[in-house]
């Protein structure tokens, strides 16, 4: 167990952003959830603006280090690539 006071306020810190970061990365799986729903439903316009709006918040997860870009990357591609099929 810690015994310092920084490895206590370590701790501390790290429990802090593990809820932070899982709700973040949550967040980002629910707006490419929708595109995926809205491109299974084959509805182009609804699959195009779930992208749109999914785009800036992937862009985000790289920005504030939850998510490595190329995965996000990979993730755009293939969400870009399934809306422009329909």
């Amino acid at each position: 167990m810690a015994n310092s006071p920084q490895a206590r306020k370590r701790i501390r810190r790290n429990a802090t952003r593990t809820e932070v970061n899982t709700a973040r990365v949550s967040r980002i799986r629910g707006f490419v959830k929708k595109v995926e729903a809205a491109v299974e439903a084959g509805d182009k316009e609804a699959a195009a603006a779930a992208l749109k709006n999914a785009q800036p918040e992937l862009a985000r997860g790289v920005a504030r280090g939850v998510m490595h870009k190329n995965t996000v990357a990979r993730k755009m591609s293939r969400l870009s690539k399934r809306v422009a099929a329909l």
